[in-house]
């Protein structure tokens, strides 16, 4: 039984890395498949030196500021002495141009996030970047310390703190505090604490309500493959390390040997909390259904400090990110700025985030947080401005190029993660759905057939690909991109095309300010080009991810699996019992639907199992089977057995390496 965690699994996070592609091969000699940048694509990018204000040197001010200590040149390595993390890995970023292939915008953040070490934010307030995709606040207290957000494994997580010991007073940690329900800000708690001080007392973990290790804690498990392309940055921060053949590892492949050390306490509302003494005081306003489902910010009175958690960054954020998640609300999300601006911008002197630097002094930060507010408004409004003018998401994209200025020349607004271009989009479907109102778009033929007849219609595929590579050596890379995935898709033989398309989807990478983007084009041109790298994705079920989920998740996952086919014309009902949590459900299958009920036993089962929630979770990590748990009595069954193990032959296996910009 091959387990994961939530019911949903968007594959679309294969090609949405952590990091964003560069032409390695190209800038470090190893060998790849890259092409460099055209005439046109350089041409464009120099253009953008006089669009920004690049003679802004704040945030570098900003991103240096405090630095205490940086971290050793040596990788943080795995205890089977993999490379977790290798602050070696992004030294080109140091140059001081952008290379023709990368956008000076995206170049220029990129330097920023490769600004790590341990910094002082303010007194008793310490902060660790770019060990990992997040940061690593430290609070001091009189009787300990605060961590908020240990990063997203347990190695870097434990970096960070001996870099801070090695500074500091080692006083314990007292408070574990997760802003939010993201992997990069409780997957590494094992690094800073242990179970047994959680269980103990001693150590107290705090999230905000309706935190749960599990289902959209995937929208941050982005994807990407061992090949010699690697990143320029984050979008958020540095995610990525590269190993010592040049190859990038993703993040989340080491996921797995971490997590969070137990279910934590929430907050519901605004609350005061006194987790390291009297001097560690904090109040907590939730703003859940933002950047996140459950998400929190914190005022810290004494040291006149906010943390917007993610709810303010030096981006413009996703309203939907491109690997796959539900449609965040820019409306509450800009709402909640402006109640966090009102109640503490005037009283707060620095603020801090869980990606980026910090920004000092309150007129600044009441800027920066109005201009966050403002953000997400204009996109929310203007998007159903124009819905109501009877404009498609493409026209609102088109018509909706960029932000008002002056905040579209504000850096923290850029499009380095979200961009204007998909979060309009995002913002349309949040409230009209796919369908755009042309009956045309309501059942058009597949991919395949469509590219099959377009082409035929076109003259076929070599008159095409003439036209293309006219197209492509005008500059025209969005139409070859466009026309050219039909060209593949009509024959995913044709070799010319393939390259072809791969050209334009590199050239439009090449060109991309935003980060996601950017790895989706190049992500693009190397399936086209070398095919799908099979076993290039992991997931993020670790252990402890898996133990903390609940019961109805096991059961909601197992519906996602349940193939109808090999379901069709059966008919069961199984009932659970859990003695260990006390817990009963009721389970049918019918007419190829897996539901089931909690609290209950059903009159007249096919079959009843019992087993602990342990068992459960052995079993769905693979180290236990079905067969097995039955023979050793873990797993008691009455009635029907076969009714049991013919539900699990039911169940799909989901294998994430798939196609994408060619047929499946």
């Amino acid at each position: 039984m091959r387990f994961c965690i939530g019911p949903v699994l968007p594959m679309k996070l294969r090609h949405i890395s952590l990091a964003v592609l560069i032409p390695w091969g190209a800038l470090h000699g190893v060998a790849a498949h890259a092409a460099e940048a055209t005439g046109m694509t350089a041409s464009v990018n120099a253009q953008w030196l006089s669009k920004l204000p690049f003679e802004d040197r704040q945030d570098f001010e900003d991103a240096r500021r405090g630095l205490v200590a940086r971290f050793p040149d040596a990788p943080v390595r795995m205890a089977d002495g993999r490379v977790a993390w290798d602050f070696g890995a992004f030294a080109f970023e140091r140059d001081a141009l952008a290379p023709p292939s990368v956008n000076p915008s995206l170049w220029r953040q990129a330097q920023l996030n490769n600004e790590a070490g341990l910094f002082k934010v303010s007194d008793r307030v310490y902060q660790v970047r770019g060990a990992d995709l997040s940061n690593m606040n430290i609070i001091e207290g009189d009787t300990g310390i605060i961590v908020m957000d240990p990063l997203i494994v347990a190695e870097t997580a434990r970096a960070g703190l001996d870099l801070y010991y090695a500074h500091r007073p080692r006083k314990p940690v007292v408070a574990l505090i997760y802003t939010h329900s993201h992997v990069d800000h409780f997957g590494g708690a094992k690094g800073v604490v242990t179970e047994a001080d959680v269980r103990a007392g001693k150590v107290r973990v705090i999230a905000p309500a309706g935190f749960t290790p599990g289902g959209r804690e995937r929208e941050r498990a982005g994807r990407q493959r061992d090949e010699p392309a690697c990143e320029v940055h984050v979008r958020l921060d540095i995610a990525q390390e590269r190993d010592r053949a040049g190859r990038c590892r993703t993040r989340e492949r080491h996921v797995a040997r971490n997590g969070q050390p137990r279910r934590p306490d929430r907050i519901h509302r605004e609350a005061d909390r006194d987790a390291a003494g009297r001097r560690a005081r904090y109040r907590v306003p939730a703003h859940p259904g933002t950047e996140a489902p459950a998400e929190m910010n914190m005022y810290f009175p004494q040291f006149r400090m906010l943390c917007a958690a993610e709810n303010a960054t030096h981006t413009q954020h996703n309203i939907l990110t491109l690997r796959g998640a539900p449609v965040r609300d820019a409306k509450a999300w800009s709402n909640y700025l402006a109640q966090t601006l009102q109640r503490y911008g005037s009283r707060t002197d620095v603020l801090i985030g869980q990606h980026h630097w910090p920004t000092w002094g309150s007129s600044r930060i009441m800027e920066f947080l109005a201009d966050q507010r403002d953000m997400y408004a204009f996109l929310n409004d203007q998007t159903l401005r124009l819905m109501n003018q009877g404009l498609t998401p493409m026209d609102i994209a088109d018509t909706l190029k960029t932000l008002p200025e002056p905040l579209a020349r504000k850096w923290y607004a850029r499009d380095y993660y979200g961009s204007v271009s998909h979060n309009v989009r995002a913002i349309y479907q949040r409230y009209l759905g796919f369908y755009d109102g042309n009956p045309a778009h309501l059942n058009p033929l597949p991919p395949v057939q469509s590219a099959k007849r377009t082409i035929e219609w076109m003259g076929g595929a070599q008159a095409v690909l003439e036209k293309a590579r006219e197209a492509f050596a005008q500059g025209d890379y969005r139409w070859v991109a466009q026309i050219g995935n039909e060209l593949v898709f009509a024959d995913p033989g044709n070799q010319e095309a393939r390259e072809l398309q791969a050209s334009a989807l590199e050239q439009l990478g090449y060109q991309s300010e935003n980060a996601t983007w950017r790895n989706a084009y190049l992500s693009g041109a190397q399936e086209l080009r070398v095919g799908v790298a099979r076993g290039a994705t992991t997931g993020t079920a670790s252990p402890d991810l898996v133990r903390a989920l609940t019961v109805p998740h096991f059961f909601d996952y197992l519906a996602v699996r349940l193939n109808a086919d090999k379901a069709a014309g059966k008919a069961f009902v199984l009932n659970w019992s859990f003695p260990d949590l006390q817990q009963r459900y009721a389970m049918t299958l019918r007419n190829s639907a897996l539901t089931w009920l909690p609290d209950t036993q059903a009159p007249q089962p096919t079959a009843s199992i019992s087993l602990d929630k342990s068992t459960l979770d052995r079993i769905s990590l693979k180290q236990l089977s079905l067969q097995d748990a039955v023979r050793d009595g873990s797993v008691r069954i009455s009635g029907d057995a076969t009714a049991v193990s013919s539900l699990f032959a039911m169940l799909d296996t989901f294998d994430a390496d798939f196609s994408i910009v060619t047929p499946r």
